[in-house]
């Protein structure tokens, strides 16, 4: 699973296409490329602080999500749009959430994706993890390591802060516009500022990851890259999480 952040790397001749390429040599005709993409052009997650009349609008007439158009999340980089559009590219499905794989392995990662819980059990995070995959952060901070969100999924702790959010979606060929339930993974699911202040909780946990030797990093162009072996973060960031908080987030902030 990669993040790149491409301005990082300076100067690349061919852009996001040749990282793209280069990773698929990298990891070889077996092997097989994820990334996570969202949705550029969701509709905004609170409608219910637009006028009624913009409400309406975007109820009755913003497009369902299709996968084989809807625009990766710009904050996820150029080369997790091209990985969406590349050729055999196959996807997950989720609007928020979602991935898209090319390889040997690709069908299997992206095999259905829950739209409640999507960074839980059973989705292509925990199938990341179970077929012993790797991330890497291509110049891309530590913040946006995603991972961490199954992380915080699938910790046994009470009390997660959790969200939910409307987007239009194809049922049974029927545009539906459906609710969805995750955890926060914007504010975060726990009261993290108790423990670590203002500092940002994931690139918290990646850099104590890394120490740990979770993983490992060096140079790739102007950028440094981090690899961490998934199965070695999550279970560091899953004792992370259990230990900082055993009686969970019942004391968050309101």
């Amino acid at each position: 699973m990669v993040h790149c952040r491409m301005s990082a790397l300076g100067r690349v001749v061919g852009g996001a296409e040749t990282v793209v390429r280069a990773l698929l040599d990298a990891v070889g005709p077996d092997g097989t490329l994820m990334a996570y993409t969202g949705w550029q052009d969701a509709p905004p997650d609170d409608l219910g602080a637009l006028d009624a009349e913009a409400r309406r609008i975007y109820l009755e007439e913003h497009p369902a999500y299709d996968p084989r158009v809807a625009l990766s999340s710009r904050d996820h980089g150029r080369v997790a749009e091209a990985l969406r559009t590349w050729p055999g590219s196959r996807h997950s499905g989720h609007p928020e959430a979602g991935v898209a794989a090319v390889g040997r392995l690709a069908g299997e990662l992206t095999a259905g994706h829950p739209y409640d819980n999507p960074y839980g059990a059973g989705t292509p995070y925990a199938r990341l993890v179970e077929l012993g995959g790797q991330v890497l952060m291509l110049g891309a901070p530590l913040d946006t390591v995603t991972l961490i969100h199954h992380a915080e999924a699938v910790a046994r702790v009470p009390d997660k802060r959790r969200v939910s959010y409307g987007m239009p979606v194809v049922v049974d060929g029927e545009r539906v516009w459906r609710t969805f339930s995750d955890i926060d993974t914007g504010e975060g699911a726990l009261p993290y500022g108790r423990v670590i202040g203002g500092e940002d909780y994931i690139a918290h946990i990646a850099r104590s990851a890394l120490a740990a030797g979770a993983g490992r990093d060096g140079p790739v162009g102007d950028a440094t890259a981090h690899l961490f072996g998934a199965r070695e973060l999550l279970e560091h960031a899953v004792g992370w999480i259990e230990r900082s908080f055993p009686s969970g987030g019942a004391t968050y902030p309101a």
